[in-house]
């Protein structure tokens, strides 16, 4: 079924799924522990894979999405 949302809306979730890249990106913070980093990069690559499989994309590039699911899986 495809959801019907607006540009702006489309936008707010690239953004977030961004927001999940650019932390998986920038590696453990440092003072985080080594389970709750584990538990970190579990909860943003699932969000990556939900947003990975909407089919309501309008030209995003979601391969950086797909890179970041590969590179924390």
């Amino acid at each position: 079924m495809t959801e019907t949302l607006t540009s702006e809306q489309i936008q707010k979730h690239y953004d977030a799924a961004m927001d999940s890249v650019n932390l998986l990106n920038a590696g453990q913070p440092e003072g985080m522990t080594a389970e709750d980093w584990v538990d970190t990069v579990s909860r943003n690559v699932e969000h990556l894979e939900i947003m990975v499989a909407k089919d309501f994309w309008e030209g995003q590039d979601i391969s950086v999405l797909q890179a970041a699911i590969d590179a924390n899986s």
